[in-house]
């Protein structure tokens, strides 16, 4: 309705039990507030800041945070506390921006972890089915991911996504990778729920030549979203904060940020030489 505000969701990036420095933190952080702001936001209509802190005692009530860990231990992936607000755990590595791009657009998308949206099931015979909102899994393989201020991050598909038919010049997916409703890239899965039989089932193409179904059965809840039960039923994708060196989007995000700091440092000492410059017209 006009005239009622606009909801800024509030997300923290933070350390925990890692050495990452503070200037890698916001480094991080300035990358996935402009992904939100310029990429996610006019797509998904949805507002959010995206802020650094040092420790998780920093975080002030209202944000949800997003820990780096070195050690998860099981815990990687979406969370919901005690009182049933998000959090999400990343475990560091040279790609962990990847893995918190993937985890805020998830988490700002689908902030308890239970969004469903109908469409026709990807398994033949199985009619309607309801679709679990992750807008990260279908495309979340580095094959797909892109770089903002030469940052590594998560491609996502759109609301066109769970669309009933496929059309021309429709974006399903921010890098336009996907090409038709509900397909699954390489790396990626999809998760849904059949009434019908009350079972969990993913098309999931993490290896052979093309993806396949698998049954999860009924999702024991206890009291958990269904997006955390997924992620713990899908160890699969917990590779994304630890690529290989040599994998070419890390290579090439890291060999372009260090062509950007050289610049970036050009233009911090031209224009502390313009202030002392300012300094000094006006002292004389």
């Amino acid at each position: 309705m006009k005239g009622l505000p606009m909801l800024i969701r509030q997300v923290a990036i933070v350390p925990d039990d890692t050495d990452i420095e503070m200037a890698e933190i916001l480094r991080v952080t300035s990358a996935l507030q402009k992904q939100v702001t310029r990429d996610f936001a006019p797509i998904w209509e949805v507002h959010a800041t995206v802020d650094g802190f040092a420790s998780l005692e920093q975080v002030p009530l209202g944000y949800w945070p997003v820990t780096i860990m070195r050690d998860v231990e099981g815990a990687a992936g979406f969370h919901t506390d005690k009182n049933g607000q998000p959090f999400a755990v990343v475990e560091a590595g040279d790609s962990w921006s990847l893995t918190a791009s993937h985890e805020v657009l998830e988490m700002l998308a689908d902030p308890f972890g239970n969004r469903l949206i109908a469409g026709p099931s990807p398994k033949p015979g199985q009619g309607r089915v309801e679709f679990l909102v992750e807008v990260c899994d279908p495309p979340e393989d580095t094959d797909f991911a892109y770089t903002v201020n030469d940052v590594l991050v998560s491609d996502f598909y759109t609301p066109r996504y769970f669309d009933p038919v496929r059309n021309d010049g429709v974006r399903y997916s921010f890098s336009n990778a996907i090409s038709e409703p509900r397909q699954v890239l390489r790396g990626g899965y999809l998760s849904w729920h059949d009434s019908v039989s009350d079972h969990w089932f993913q098309q999931t193409f993490f290896g052979g030549a093309e993806p396949r179904t698998r049954d999860l059965g009924v999702l024991a809840r206890e009291d958990r979203s269904l997006r955390e039960i997924i992620d713990e039923l899908t160890p699969e994708t917990k590779r994304l904060s630890t690529l290989q060196p040599e994998t070419p989007q890390l290579t090439g995000a890291i060999t372009a940020a260090a062509s950007s700091g050289r610049a970036s440092t050009a233009r911090a000492e031209s224009l502390r030489a313009h202030i002392a410059a300012v300094k000094r017209r006006r002292s004389g």
